[in-house]
C-alpha cells in the first residue's frame, strides 16, 4: 500500500526526515511506476493541502474546560420529546439562537450565545473499560487506552510511562511566544476517587512539559477558593530585584563555560533553556499580574459567577490573555461523588438545577462572549466536553453503579460536546442523537476524533510522530480531523 511520508520524526518526529520505514514504502512505489522525485513531489502536495485545510493553524492558545463527572446530555444540551418518562427529561426545553435547536430551562444564558459555537451531539465511542471515569478521562486528554483497567475502571496513578496530556503535546511543538506559564491547569486535578491526576500530566515526555497545577486549597464545595490563590513560587523573594537575579544568571552562565564536560553531559536536559525560562518568567511579573482577579471589573466577575468554576472561566481568559498556549478548567467537583459533581446517579433533579448547571450557564457563556468582545475568539479555541454522557434511561445500571429514579448512569455511547473560536463554525450543529439520545444517528465523532481536531487547529498533523519511554515513534492521536467542524 502507497503512503506518501509526512513529516515525520527525530525526536518529536517532526523534522521532515523520511524514515526507514518510508524508505522501504518508496520502494515498493516503483511498481505503481513512481520515482523518488514522484513522491517527494506528493508529499510536497500533501502538506499544501493540509495547510489548505478549513481551520488550519488558526488556534494560538487552548481553554479545554473538562466537565469531569459525565454531564448529561438529556438534561442540558440534547432534549427529547415524545419519548417515555423514565427517558425524558425532568426539565422543560427551551429555543436557542439557532432555529430548530433546543436546550434544557438549565442553560437560558448558554441558549443564546450558541450561534457563536458548534456543537457536536453526536459523540461516542465503545472500547471495553472505558464506562468508567479515569479511564475515560485518560483516552480524552490523551487519545489512548490504558492497558490496566479495573473492573471499576480506576487505574494505577500517574507514571511516566502515561501518555502524554494533549496540553502537553501542544506547548512542546507551539512553545508560548512571550515569558509566560505555557499550560496550567486549574482549579483542581483530573480525579476518581483517590486516583489523582491520571491523564493530567506530560507522561513519557518528562516533568519539564507537566502542567502548571494551580489548585488553591479548600474544600471543593468551597466557592470563594479562587479569592485564596498564591503564586509564590512565581515571586522573587524579599529583596532580591531583578537585576540580581539576572546577575546571578550571567556569574551561571560563566561557570558553566569554565565546566564544559559538565554541559556535555547535562545537554540532553536542555537546563540552559529551562533556566532562562523560569529567569524570564519571574523577572517579567507577567504570570503573577495574570493571576489578579481583582483587576477585573466586579461587573464581569458576577458575570462570569462568584463560584470556583466561573472565576477559574475568568482566570483562564486572563492567562490566555497574557501569553498561556494552554489552559485546562477542571470542574471543580471531583468525578464518583455527589454535590456539585456531575456524576448525577442520584438527586438528578435538584444537583443539576440548583448546583452544576447555574455555574456552567454562566461561566462558559460569560468566556466565549467576553473572548468574543475583545477580539480573543478568533485565535482562542475552547472546547468543552466530558468523559461520556448520561444513560438516556433513569434508574437503571449501565456501569455497576446504584442508581435512583432520579439519576443516570455513565453513557460513553452518545453525548455532546461544544467548541468554538479559531476557526470553527459559528451557529453550527454537527451529528445527530437518535430519538432517545442513545446513539448516533449520523456522524459520529469519536474523542480521538476531536483530538486530532484541537491539533488540526494549531497546524499540527494529528499522524505526528513522537518517541515514548522506549523510544518508540507513537502518533500523536490515531485519528484524523474533522473537517466539517472548521469554516
Amino acid at each position: 500500500m502507497l503512503r506518501v511520508p509526512g513529516d515525520d520524526c527525530s525526536d518529536l518526529c517532526d523534522s521532515g526526515q523520511i524514515t526507514r520505514r518510508d524508505l522501504m514504502r518508496i520502494g515498493g512505489a516503483g511498481f505503481l511506476g513512481l520515482t523518488l522525485g514522484s513522491v517527494f513531489e506528493l508529499q510536497a502536495m500533501a502538506r499544501e493541502a493540509v495547510k489548505s485545510a478549513p481551520g488550519w493553524a488558526k488556534a494560538k492558545s487552548i481553554i479545554m474546560v473538562y466537565l469531569q463527572g459525565g454531564p448529561s446530555h438529556i438534561d442540558l444540551w440534547d432534549p427529547k420529546e415524545n419519548v417515555p418518562d423514565n427517558v425524558k427529561s425532568v426539565f422543560d426545553s427551551i429555543p436557542t439562537k439557532i432555529p430548530g435547536v433546543h436546550f434544557t430551562e438549565l442553560l437560558p444564558r448558554l441558549a443564546q450565545i450558541n450561534d457563536k459555537m458548534t456543537m457536536i451531539r453526536s459523540m461516542s465511542y465503545t472500547p471495553k473499560g472505558l464506562f468508567n471515569h479515569t479511564a475515560a478521562i485518560y483516552q480524552m486528554m490523551t487519545g489512548y487506552t490504558t492497558d490496566k483497567v479495573s473492573p471499576s475502571g480506576q487505574l494505577e496513578p500517574p507514571s511516566p510511562k502515561d501518555f502524554p496530556n494533549f496540553g502537553s503535546q501542544l506547548v512542546r511543538m507551539r512553545p508560548p511566544e512571550v515569558p509566560m506559564l505555557p499550560f496550567v491547569m486549574l482549579p483542581r486535578p483530573l480525579q476518581e476517587s483517590n486516583v489523582v491526576g491520571k491523564g493530567g500530566t506530560a507522561g513519557f515526555l518528562g516533568k519539564s512539559y507537566d502542567p502548571y497545577n494551580l489548585y488553591p486549597p479548600g474544600d471543593d464545595l468551597n466557592m470563594t477558593k479562587m479569592d485564596k490563590i498564591k503564586v509564590d513560587d512565581l515571586s522573587m523573594a524579599p529583596g532580591v530585584f531583578a537585576h540580581r537575579l539576572q546577575r546571578r544568571a550571567r556569574i551561571r552562565d560563566a561557570i558553566n563555560d569554565a565546566m564544559p564536560e559538565i554541559d556535555k553531559a547535562v545537554e540532553d536536559y536542555k537546563l540552559n533553556d529551562y533556566y532562562a525560562k523560569a529567569i524570564n518568567l519571574v523577572v517579567s511579573g507577567k504570570a503573577r499580574e495574570a493571576f489578579d482577579l481583582e483587576q477585573e471589573p466586579f461587573k464581569l466577575r458576577e458575570r462570569y459567577g462568584r463560584n470556583t468554576f466561573g472565576q477559574s472561566c475568568l482566570l483562564a481568559r486572563r492567562l490566555v490573555e497574557a501569553g498561556t498556549r494552554v489552559v485546562e478548567v477542571i470542574w471543580p467537583k471531583v468525578a464518583n461523588s455527589d454535590n456539585h459533581s456531575w456524576d448525577v446517579h442520584v438527586d438528578l433533579s435538584k444537583r443539576m438545577k440548583t448546583q452544576s448547571a447555574p455555574m456552567l450557564d454562566s461561566g462558559l457563556s460569560t468566556l466565549i462572549e467576553d473572548l468574543d468582545e475583545r477580539g480573543m475568539l478568533d485565535e482562542t479555541l475552547v472546547v468543552a466536553v466530558g468523559e461520556f454522557g448520561r444513560s438516556p434511561q433513569r434508574g437503571v445500571s449501565t456501569s455497576g453503579n446504584a442508581n435512583t429514579d432520579d439519576g443516570r448512569d455513565h453513557w460513553p455511547y452518545c453525548y455532546t460536546a461544544v467548541m468554538a473560536g479559531a476557526g470553527i463554525k459559528r451557529g453550527y450543529v454537527h451529528g445527530e442523537s437518535d430519538e432517545t439520545g442513545s446513539s448516533p444517528l449520523s456522524d459520529p465523532v469519536h474523542p480521538k476524533q476531536l483530538l486530532a481536531s484541537i491539533y488540526h487547529s494549531f497546524g499540527i498533523e494529528p499522524g505526528t510522530m513522537v518517541l515514548n519511554h522506549l523510544k518508540q515513534p507513537r502518533e500523536l492521536v490515531k485519528a484524523e480531523a474533522v473537517e466539517e467542524f472548521f469554516s
